[in-house]
């Protein structure tokens, strides 16, 4: 939107014809705001882009508090780090991927994704009534993030199917589907493969397109020269719509 100083007869709704422009009640100056103001409505018009949620104190983009918890619970043994690592995963601004009836006037570049500190990532585990250990923070914490890490690095393979030219896709949400088994996870058990002990459906905006990618986690192979550490095998792929069918296709085949 901009602004035109020289509106007589232009559109401006005041008769000029007998009055001087000294005194036209409206303001035909350029706003001093450079970011212009959009004229839509976004507290209605983004409620069928963000998902449904009974619990409205958590972000729906990623079931976490809207306001971080970093306090210490009241029967916590030790304290905990409260500072947050930047990931390498960049985050859709959310007027970009409600599309272009939006204001692409009013998008900035998306920030990163920041992960949960030791605090969060406790208070976290304490909420959804699990039992963990103060101690085991500084190696769950870890691993967590470069788990994520891998989703994205996975999910970009399956992108460069697509070209972009909105900067690469970008995350707009994700969502833990633990009790969920997808149709293949499902389909894998009953052949008697392990079934996995997770699952997320991460949804990327590709250029103002939401696109959805079903993750399923599972417990890999145990190094024989370090049988504590943690081995993980992740199955990425696009939800089976008809675009994710097809992109499954062509990997299949090699194109």
């Amino acid at each position: 939107m901009s602004s035109n100083s020289n509106t007589a007869g232009a559109g401006c709704p005041v008769d000029h014809t007998n009055r001087s422009p000294a005194t036209c009640p409206v303001n035909h100056q350029p706003a001093t705001d450079q970011r212009p103001v959009c004229p839509v409505d976004h507290s209605t018009s983004l409620k069928a882009f963000l998902p449904p949620s009974d619990t409205p104190h958590l972000d729906p983009h990623n079931q976490m508090p809207l306001t971080p918890e970093q306090t210490p619970t009241t029967a916590q043994a030790a304290p905990l780090s409260t500072a947050r690592t930047t990931s390498s995963i960049p985050r859709a601004d959310r007027y970009q991927a409600a599309g272009p009836s939006e204001c692409p006037a009013l998008h900035e570049e998306a920030p990163m994704w920041i992960y949960p500190s030791e605090q969060m990532f406790f208070n976290a585990m304490k909420r959804k009534n699990w039992n963990p250990h103060e101690t085991d923070m500084k190696t769950v914490v870890p691993i967590h993030n470069a788990v994520n890490e891998r989703c994205w690095a996975h999910i970009l393979e399956w992108e460069q199917r697509h070209p972009n030219q909105c900067g690469g896709p970008k995350l707009l949400r994700f969502e833990g589907k633990a009790k969920e088994l997808t149709p293949k996870a499902r389909v894998r058990s009953w052949l008697g493969y392990q079934t996995p002990f997770d699952r997320h459906d991460w949804t990327v905006d590709r250029c103002g397109k939401q696109v959805r990618y079903v993750i399923d986690f599972y417990e890999g192979k145990r190094d024989g020269r370090n049988p504590l550490a943690p081995s993980f095998f992740l199955d990425v792929r696009p939800a089976m719509t008809v675009e994710g069918a097809w992109d499954r296709v062509r990997r299949l085949v090699g194109f």
